[in-house]
């Protein structure tokens, strides 16, 4: 039984087990072929950049859109190989992107009051004359 690595996204929450062994890519109980190319290409880059694919991952992610998914899973994934394989793929991760192992903490303003559809800081267009 692997450890579990936590990856996050805009609203995209991963808990990623990875463990040696054969190539098997699970994301909540469904194989990574039943997903949208891009986000398996989203998910397969830290083992492309690892160069090594003989993984056992499982995933549990809930929250966010697609995109948002992959990538936070991918984020799980490479903290579970750095914690595997060690300090140098940490430095290769960092140089290729460093949202792989560092998440960004941006969100979305909330709406204020009074104009709640418009967005947060929309305002009616005033006429000068």
């Amino acid at each position: 039984m692997g450890k579990i690595f936590v990856g996050r996204r805009k609203r995209a929450v991963a808990r990623v087990r990875v463990e040696k062994g054969e190539r098997n890519i699970i994301v909540n109980h469904t194989p990574i072929e039943n997903f949208p190319k891009i986000a398996q290409l989203k998910i397969l880059e830290p083992l492309l950049i690892a160069g090594n694919e003989n993984f056992k991952i499982s995933a549990n992610v809930r929250g966010g859109g697609i995109i948002g998914q992959a990538e936070a899973i991918a984020q799980g994934i490479a903290k579970g190989l750095v914690s595997l394989e060690g300090e140098e793929l940490k430095r290769k991760f960092l140089n290729y992107d460093r949202n792989l192992l560092i998440p960004d903490v941006r969100r979305t303003e909330p709406h204020k009051p009074s104009r709640s559809k418009k967005g947060p800081r929309r305002h009616k267009q005033r006429s000068k004359r």
